[in-house]
């Protein structure tokens, strides 16, 4: 049973929503081991398509009625793969991208441990977003796909804080307790929202 933000949903969700939740493939800066957080323009790189082509395969087989992605340009890519294997129309909104870095994004990955405190989920960096903020962002998009779903199951392309906000609001958990694992990019998580 869903609870938290998704508890208030309205009687209108009569039956379980099956999100099939997309890690982008490998970009650039995965790569490089930069922060991307919102940064919009970052490409796949070869394995990253070769990722994307992959879980295209394996949505295609679970086969969603609808496909969403963030419309930051690694998850279109990625979705652009989803688009292509499933036949599905394809829509992008801001409400699936990553959680955003502020001044950090562009920046060697490793530095995150020396500044970021990861025991509040409120802390930011300057310009940026909260896990707290985004949770709240997770939640408010799910409560609207349960309120109006394009589909029994929807296929969601997005990224690893995203998913893992995901979960967390789906099994009724605040933003200190987001899972501690981020799926591997191009992986395919099932997630069930029951009303």
């Amino acid at each position: 049973m869903v609870r938290g933000p998704l508890a208030t949903l309205p009687p209108t969700m009569a039956r379980p929503l099956t999100l099939l939740l997309v890690r982008h493939g490998q970009s650039e800066w995965n790569a490089a081991g930069l922060v991307q957080g919102q940064t919009p323009h970052v490409p796949l790189t070869e394995l990253g398509h070769a990722q994307a082509a992959a879980a295209a395969r394996e949505l295609a087989a679970l086969r969603p009625g609808a496909l969403v992605s963030s419309d930051l340009r690694r998850a279109v890519q990625t979705a652009e793969h989803c688009a292509r294997a499933t036949g599905l129309p394809l829509t992008t909104t801001p409400a699936l991208r990553e959680q955003g870095y502020g001044v950090l994004e562009g920046r060697p990955s490793r530095e995150l441990w020396d500044v970021v405190d990861w025991t509040d989920p409120r802390w930011t960096a300057r310009g940026g977003e909260s896990l707290a903020a985004l949770h709240a962002r997770v939640g408010a998009y799910l409560g609207q796909l349960c309120a109006e779903p394009p589909a029994d199951v929807v296929a969601l392309v997005t990224h690893g804080d995203t998913i893992r906000a995901a979960q967390a609001v789906a099994a009724g958990l605040g933003p200190d307790a987001l899972p501690a694992v981020t799926p591997h990019n191009g992986t395919v998580t099932r997630l069930e929202l029951v009303p």
